[in-house]
């Protein structure tokens, strides 16, 4: 072999070099930037994961175990929509606004409301706030009439505090704008047996059928006694 092509062999060998160090040094490279990445993503997690379960633990300490037995909010003829200020009625009604739905205390109860013999419907999305994806563990998904009570701990809710979350005010003399008088009279029912007493204190048991009916003595014949809840209620 001439000198030259013993030149031009030496030169293309140490290009390979160079271009094989390069190579190693662009996988290492890359290797150590997934795994950054990676550990930027776990920690991500942990930290939200942490800051969840801090802040759920957090909500869960402002669940009273005894529930307010009032109920404050609208004096105005139905309907009544669902308030604007979700977190405040909520906080009126004692509880704190969740990330997620609790499960340590998960039953459901159902409320009707009858007016002069027609029913008045009870809002989806009392009790949650959609703007922020937060929910009160006592809230509505839909217009059944079922109330959800998802609680992280333990702990008793009363029918005063989903009428405050609806801020719509009750007591034994009257709901909302409705009083009792002149012949109208304002009955609560729990599962068919009349409630002594002021409603707004009723505590909600799983599959209670809990009505309140406001209108004539003749039109407090038969009050809703029981509610057929769909299958994993």
């Amino acid at each position: 072999m001439s000198g030259e092509s013993k030149a031009r062999a030496a030169a293309a060998r140490k290009a390979m070099e160079v271009a094989r160090k390069r190579d190693r040094r662009q996988r290492h490279l890359f290797t150590g930037g997934i795994v950054g990445l990676v550990v930027l993503v776990v920690a991500g997690v942990v930290l939200a994961l942490t800051l969840h379960k801090t802040g759920t633990a957090a909500a869960a300490s402002e669940i009273p175990t005894s529930p307010a037995t009032t109920a404050q909010g609208r004096t105005d003829p139905p309907p009544w929509a669902v308030p604007a200020d979700t977190a405040g009625q909520v906080k009126a009604a004692g509880l704190p606004m969740l990330g997620v739905e609790g499960t340590v205390e998960h039953i459901h109860a159902h409320v009707d409301v009858v007016v002069n013999g027609q029913p008045v419907v009870v809002p989806a999305g009392i009790g949650i706030d959609e703007a922020t994806g937060q929910l009160s563990p006592l809230h509505t998904h839909d217009t059944s009439g079922v109330i959800h009570v998802e609680s992280p701990v333990k702990a008793d809710f009363s029918l005063g505090q989903v009428l405050t979350e609806w801020q719509v005010s009750l007591s034994a003399d009257h709901i909302g704008g409705l009083k009792v008088g002149n012949g109208e009279v304002l009955h609560a029912y729990v599962n068919g047996h009349l409630y002594q007493g002021d409603p707004a204190g009723i505590v909600l048991h799983a599959h209670d059928e809990i009505a309140l009916v406001y209108g004539t003595s003749t039109q407090q014949a038969n009050p809703p006694s029981s509610f057929a809840f769909p299958a994993g209620l």
